[in-house]
């Protein structure tokens, strides 16, 4: 399973992708605003931290400016992914974004019929939030698996792209159900490497090692 994250802050995704842990990135206007500069000066830099997709969001709802919009962010550079809303525009749009090879994103899903319409209208990720569903006392992760189903049967190359990622265990079940992306906030994908019991083995081996070699 890929790894993406869900991020705009360029300090965060140097950090991971340091690591070696980024297959890509995904922003959102609401993430982009937190750190006070502008998408067109942050997503370039994001780019050139990770070789990967790098999703920019449209503001645009309408068909014709979407994919105006859309045209423009893709010249920024070729791993930029426009990430588009799941309505009747945002398909369109996605269709003749696809149409001139332009990566799409189809995002704010949340039914499996939603992810059949944009793997139908040629999305390259459809990105379902699970979390927002746990939210509402349902199972996001049975969203994941009707869709994983539903790709399978019919052979589509869109990818899913797990959002609204809360916890590890989203993860880990996303990764068991088959998911081909899971986007993760930074916090998760520091306690995705961190556990207490590692820690404090560590902790004992460098105890032992300083009373012996002391």
């Amino acid at each position: 399973m890929k790894f993406f994250l869900d991020t705009a802050d360029l300090v965060e995704i140097r950090r991971f992708a340091e690591m070696g842990l980024l297959d890509g990135v995904t922003t959102n206007p609401s993430l982009i605003a937190k750190t006070g500069k502008s998408r067109e000066e942050l997503i370039p830099a994001i780019c050139e931290a990770v070789d990967g997709p790098i999703s920019a969001e449209v503001i645009a709802t309408d068909r014709p400016t979407i994919i105006e919009e859309g045209l423009k962010l893709a010249e920024i550079h070729h791993n930029v992914t426009i990430k588009v809303p799941l309505t009747e525009d945002g398909l369109a749009a996605c269709r003749e974004l696809t149409a001139q090879t332009v990566k799409v994103n189809v995002t704010l899903c949340f039914t499996p019929v939603q992810a059949l319409l944009a793997a139908k209208a040629g999305a390259t990720f459809i990105s379902p939030f699970i979390g927002r569903l746990d939210d509402l006392g349902m199972t996001g992760l049975d969203l994941v698996e009707d869709i994983r189903e539903i790709y399978d049967n019919y052979q589509f190359a869109t990818e899913i792209l797990v959002a609204s990622v809360r916890s590890p265990q989203h993860v880990r079940y996303a990764a068991k159900i088959g998911a081909d992306v899971c986007t993760i906030p930074p916090k998760v994908m520091g306690q995705l490497i961190h556990h207490p019991l590692t820690d404090l083995g560590l902790e004992k081996f460098l105890a032992d090692f300083a009373r012996t070699n002391g």
